[in-house]
């Protein structure tokens, strides 16, 4: 590894594992976050995703492995990262009880901002995050777009180098992720790095590099389209009659990796090793004249499905 790699590097872990009891939460995670772009962590509920984060801001101590965050190593240089990292958690964490305005004060004296970065900070992120006409409203009374962009506001406050979002949307309708997701490619341009967790596949496919997460392992990484591009297999869509029989005589087939139902049409995943899986499809028994098979993009869905199979 150069040393130009190494300073481009936001996150460097080494065999990282957590342990709580016998649950292996975490299971010999490596991980390379470049400086500059926003990095997804996407896997279900469970999977190890907030376990990984609070390991990379220093709040939870690993059971072994190494990891270095801001070429800090953690968790001895745990506080002298604190100032530089942003963090968004699932659950709304601010104070319900306290104004828009009054939330972002306390942020700012927490990080030590003086009254003058301070007054200016708040002022401009009330602008940026439409929250002005929200300055003097109770936190808990604001809708769930609304809160999400005041946690947004505050975990931006001090300026930080590196933004951790655990699963930041998971509360709004998809037009205010749209625009979440829109802020976030803003604060990217302005040179934070920021790693999401998500278990939303559209979300996922918007990162530069994710990791796809399950059971604590991780089962792939790299650019979305690299891992469309090297999953292993091809997409066939199937339309046609009686697909719920159908799809339970395709899924006996070993060349199969999956089926599923997508309205009316069934999307298989076939190995790689059939070099034309239009043909191969044709060719089972079961499947009739009338019925339409056409070659499709992979999606994200489909990699998570393949790197988890049988797993």
């Amino acid at each position: 590894m150069t040393n130009t790699h190494t300073q481009s590097l936001v996150i460097q872990a080494q065999k990282l594992c957590r342990n709580f009891g016998a649950l292996i939460a975490i299971d010999n995670l490596d991980l390379e976050v470049t400086a500059g772009q926003i990095y997804g962590f996407l896997g279900p509920n469970g999977c190890g995703k907030t376990t990984a984060i609070r390991m990379l801001t220093g709040l939870l101590k690993p059971t072994s492995g190494n990891v270095k965050v801001l070429n800090l190593s953690l968790p001895k240089q745990a506080e002298a990262l604190r100032l530089n990292i942003g963090y968004m958690t699932q659950k709304f964490s601010l104070y319900d009880d306290l104004t828009v305005q009054e939330n972002l004060r306390f942020i700012a004296k927490i990080f030590g901002l003086s009254r003058q970065t301070e007054k200016a900070r708040i002022e401009e992120l009330l602008s940026t995050y439409d929250l002005a006409q929200k300055a003097s409203q109770m936190a808990g009374s604001m809708s769930g777009g609304q809160k999400q962009r005041l946690a947004l506001a505050a975990a931006t406050l001090h300026k930080p180098r590196l933004l951790f979002l655990d699963e930041p949307t998971s509360a709004v309708d998809p037009e205010n992720r749209r625009d979440f997701w829109e802020k976030l490619f803003d604060l990217c341009e302005q040179g934070t790095s920021i790693l999401v967790s998500t278990h939303y596949m559209d979300e996922a496919e918007r990162c530069h590099k994710l990791a796809i997460l399950e059971s604590g392992k991780k089962r792939a990484d790299g650019t979305p389209d690299e891992l469309m591009q090297n999953m292993g297999a091809n997409v066939v869509e199937v339309s046609g009659e009686h697909l719920r029989d159908l799809k339970q005589q395709l899924s006996n087939i070993q060349q199969i990796i999956s089926v599923a139902q997508l309205g009316s049409r069934l999307r298989v995943l076939v190995k790689d090793t059939i070099t034309d899986p239009v043909a191969f499809l044709a060719q089972q028994n079961m499947i009739q004249q009338k019925e339409d098979l056409t070659q499709v993009r992979p999606s994200l869905e489909d990699v998570f499905v393949t790197c988890t199979k049988g797993s």
